[in-house]
């Protein structure tokens, strides 16, 4: 509950419950202690059930941590999460679909294995916990729902079909489901990240060509790092962000704008 009505204020998520999916490394733990550190419990997933390094980190800004075992290509993985969250913790107030897989091969060789990977982990596990954790925000009359998009959302990318077509659909997810749930005090947006130094663009960062292409067209000048997301996923998961809706928000270091 929100006690500090100054602009700040409005920042703190104190006795909020979040759910990170992927919160064991990368992106997803940056964002996970990010909601911690502005005063929510956090329950992050991973394919292991572990996630050490975030729950010390979550334990040391004072708040309670969980880590839950889910792997999305297995659809009983989402269906069964709200549950388990809501049995530990009795609310969840923000959902963060942050877990994701990235799979490459040319288009005349691309695997239908590859295809249905990423839709289940990218897309349809989003759907499955965002229904699921909607039907309890609507009851409760508020709720964030925020969904990492991609800067591949708004471009096709090289050898990343499913990815590249996940992400443009996750957009469409992110809008459709704003228009019904703006009403019921839930806001659901997206943050749509650029080129991130973590395992999904290890191979283009070991590529001394491409690597180069990439940063030579970043106007930043370097690649992001997870700790890039922590400020905006608290704003979009704060009070401070109540008329924000249906909004998918670029952090890329000017590469679209490019």
């Amino acid at each position: 509950m929100v006690t500090d009505k100054t602009v700040m204020g409005k920042f703190r998520v104190d006795g909020k419950v979040a759910l990170v999916t992927g919160g064991d490394k990368g992106l997803g733990a940056a964002m996970a202690i990010a909601l911690a550190q502005g005063g929510a419990d956090v329950v992050v997933t991973s394919r292991s059930g572990r996630a050490d390094q975030t729950l010390e980190a979550i334990a040391q800004a004072g708040c309670r941590g969980a880590a839950l075992s889910a792997d999305f290509t297995n659809r009983a993985a989402a269906e069964s999460l709200v549950d388990e969250v809501l049995e530990k913790f009795g609310r969840l107030d923000v959902l963060v679909n942050n877990a994701g897989i990235q799979r490459r091969a040319d288009v005349l060789d691309f695997p239908i294995e590859y295809w249905d990977e990423v839709m289940d982990v990218n897309l349809n596990a989003c759907w499955i916990l965002s229904q699921r954790a909607a039907r309890h925000m609507a009851e409760r009359g508020s709720g964030k729902i925020i969904n990492i998009a991609s800067v591949l959302t708004f471009q096709g990318g090289f050898r990343v079909h499913a990815y590249a077509a996940a992400k443009h659909a996750l957009a469409g997810l992110t809008k459709s489901m704003a228009n019904e749930l703006a009403g019921k005090g839930i806001n659901v947006n997206a943050i749509a990240p650029g080129y991130m130094n973590t395992e999904n663009i290890e191979a283009l960062v070991a590529d001394p060509v491409r690597s180069k292409q990439l940063l030579e067209r970043i106007p930043a000048g370097r690649w992001g790092v997870p700790e890039d997301l922590a400020g905006p996923a608290l704003f979009l998961a704060s009070a401070a962000s109540d008329y924000v809706h249906g909004h998918v928000l670029v952090v890329d270091g000017a590469w679209l704008a490019r």
